[in-house]
């Protein structure tokens, strides 16, 4: 099977390969951006990885050869283009990658979600890099579709609430592990595995948890870099529960209530 990315409907396949909205643990209060005592409820094991503070990229893999580079929200670059959307650095950073990379052997899209970070990449790059010139990359999701032919026949409001109510098929941990092995990729950076008792229920305690934990980045592209570190993704192995811990929230938080 082959798919033509000059023939797919590109909107469509934008909609199916962006990366979903992850919710804060402690739920983000929508009127004044503070955090609420309820959080995110876990089942089994969670595992916690650094969450680097760049920017969001998809590498795009159709079945055929082809592929796409993109942004969080758009496309930016196709295999075999003279010129790309130089927006926010991705396709400089990752088209050599793109290029190496073995095209899948099945009848499937494959979506490697990559956080690219530091050079001047955004306002935290200080925090990875002194220089600002040296810039990195880290895998931190990957999505196979078996069923795009279906999703891409959909209307694009369809294909978005699939998409933000969970329905994209994440590889668990396990095989995210395997994949960047086989491909080359560093994970961002694994810290812990913990029965969800162990995880704090208060605010005041998850910031001091987050402390511990992460007291710096461990992404840091060179010895002049800030390392102060965004904050932790909290997930089950399965990938079916998903959140994000950001030390800014919490210290906004514990601000307005001083």
């Amino acid at each position: 099977m082959s798919l033509d990315v000059r023939a797919v409907d590109l909107s469509a396949l934008n909609s199916l390969t962006k990366y979903p909205s992850i919710p804060t643990y402690h739920t983000l209060d929508s009127g004044n951006g503070g955090l609420l005592e309820t959080c995110v409820a876990f089942a089994g094991p969670v595992i916690g990885t650094e969450k680097v503070d760049g920017t969001n990229a998809r590498v795009i893999s159709l079945p055929g050869g082809d592929f796409l580079l993109g942004s969080r929200e758009e496309l930016l670059y196709a295999k075999g283009d003279l010129i790309g959307d130089p927006a926010q650095g991705i396709v400089a950073a990752l088209r050599a990658f793109a290029d190496g990379l073995a095209p899948v052997a099945d009848d499937v899209i494959r979506v490697h979600y990559v956080e690219v970070y530091g050079g001047k990449v955004t306002g935290a790059s200080k925090q990875y890099t002194g220089d600002r010139t040296t810039v990195g990359h880290r895998l931190f999701d990957c999505v196979v579709l078996a069923d795009y032919e279906a999703m891409l026949a959909k209307p694009r409001a369809e294909i978005s609430a699939w998409r933000e109510s969970g329905g994209q098929p994440f590889v668990p941990e396990e095989e995210l592990v395997a994949i960047a092995e086989r491909d080359g990729l560093d994970l961002a950076p694994r810290l812990f595995t913990l029965d969800p008792a162990e995880l704090p229920r208060e605010i005041d305690k998850m910031r001091q948890f987050l402390g511990e934990r992460l007291p710096k980045t461990l992404v840091a592209l060179d010895d002049q870099a800030g390392g102060q570190p965004e904050g932790i993704v909290l997930r089950s192995a399965d990938r079916s529960t998903i959140a994000k811990a950001r030390f800014q929230d919490y210290d906004r938080t514990l601000r307005r209530r001083k």
